[in-house]
């Protein structure tokens, strides 16, 4: 797409599915970048391939970016390296870094963008003021050793550097420094194959009696709404009495724990995702955290409660899970909570019926290449963490060393 680029075409541009580009017919080289987001970007391209940020369309103005492109396509054809005035010119701060340059970008390419550029503003809160060139793995090291001896797990700790390292990745990409500084700082070492937290047999009979005592619950209080409405001639609410169930909770929970679904993934969920005659489930790769669509096979209980779900549905809303404004359930902390109180139940997160799933299916001998796939595991080390509880692939390998086909066992023992 060109054009003139100046205050009347940036007003009329919209944002799209993908990013798309706006070049200037007066001045060539010089461009603008609309993201999805509707974050709206100049560069000047001074190269084949080869380009300068200038900054965003809501701090600069058209003719500020003009100027500046000319600046730099005259270095270029003068034989100087734009990139290295460009990065005397302005050495961004890591807040202004994140800000003006690496926010845009995470908002139209990465699925988690709001979490992400959430941990880079409050965990490396100290580094905003410093110059990208100034962050060190040195720093880095004493950033990590306060948030150890604060309490942050090893986990959390890790997270946030790859998000770091990931931001001054795009940061030396892009030209606004030479080398990573922190390429080679490596991550705290995590054991991966920790005992994962799932649900007990006596558990799991607890948490379903607290999901029907608060259905019970929801009911009656219906009930009395009705009971009063109906004294004052008001039209009344669905009676919940004539539904399988009383609200979103009871059936989140159970797809759950019959699917392995993340939350993002079940609050995300769309009819279209269902396919109920076939008896499938499809998380697509845009909702997954692998990026890679998978789909899970409905189990007659999982199959059940979405067909009677789907019966009580009276929302618009594509999700099958909508909040009352349409959209998905940021999250169902405090009901949920509640539930587990009344179940009396500890230390135990939404996450946690993920591996309440995948823990069930191992004890009952299925292998750990198909928990994989319905888990939706890219690594197979994350699976691994199961492993432990099938005890008998582990007993009958040791016992090849006492079971000897010829009647002779407990030598190798005794040798």
């Amino acid at each position: 797409m060109q054009g003139v680029l100046g205050a009347p075409l940036i007003k009329s541009l919209k944002p799209s599915d993908k990013p798309y580009e706006v070049r200037d017919t007066r001045l060539k080289g010089l461009l603008l970048r609309v993201q999805p987001s509707g974050a709206m970007t100049y560069y000047v391209e001074y190269a084949r391939g080869k380009r300068i940020s200038l900054g965003r369309a809501d701090v600069i103005t058209p003719q500020d970016a003009r100027e500046q492109a000319k600046g730099i396509l005259g270095d270029a054809f003068k034989g100087k390296d734009p990139n290295g005035a460009a990065r005397q010119a302005k050495e961004h701060s890591f807040g202004s870094f994140i800000d003006e340059e690496y926010s845009g970008w995470a908002k139209a390419n990465v699925r988690t963008h709001k979490g992400t550029l959430r941990r880079l503003n409050q965990s490396f809160a100290d580094f905003r003021k410093l110059k990208l060139s100034e962050i060190t793995p040195l720093l880095v090291e004493r950033w990590r050793s306060d948030r150890l001896k604060a309490g942050t797990k090893p986990s959390t700790v890790n997270r946030d550097l790859d998000d770091l390292k990931s931001s001054l990745g795009k940061a030396q990409q892009w030209g606004f420094i030479e080398v990573h500084p922190i390429e080679k700082v490596k991550r705290t070492r995590v054991d991966d194959r920790a005992t994962v937290r799932f649900l007990t047999e006596d558990e799991r009979t607890r948490l379903y009696e607290a999901l029907d005592a608060r259905e019970e619950r929801v009911r009656a209080a219906r009930d009395r709404a009705n009971a009063w409405r109906a004294e004052r001639e008001y039209p009344l609410m669905l009676d919940l009495r004539t539904v399988a169930y009383a609200d979103h909770l009871k059936p989140m929970v159970l797809l759950s724990l019959h699917t392995g679904m993340r939350y993002g993934e079940l609050a995300n969920l769309t009819w279209d995702d269902l396919h109920l005659d076939r008896a499938i489930l499809t998380v697509h790769g845009f909702k997954a955290k692998s990026q890679k669509t998978r789909h899970i096979p409905l189990n007659s209980a999982a199959l059940a409660l979405l067909e009677n779900w789907q019966k009580q549905r009276t929302s618009d809303s594509l999700l099958v899970f909508p909040s009352r404004d349409g959209g998905p359930f940021d999250n169902v902390r405090s009901s949920w909570e509640e539930v587990l109180k009344a179940a009396k139940i500890t230390k135990f997160r939404w996450h946690d019926m993920r591996h309440t799933f995948a823990s069930l299916l191992v004890m009952k001998g299925v292998d750990l290449n198909t928990v994989r796939e319905l888990l939706g595991h890219s690594d197979y080390q994350m699976t691994l963490r199961y492993a432990h509880l099938a005890p008998e692939h582990k007993a009958a390998a040791v016992a090849k060393l006492v079971a000897d086909p010829n009647g002779d066992s407990g030598n190798a023992a005794n040798s």
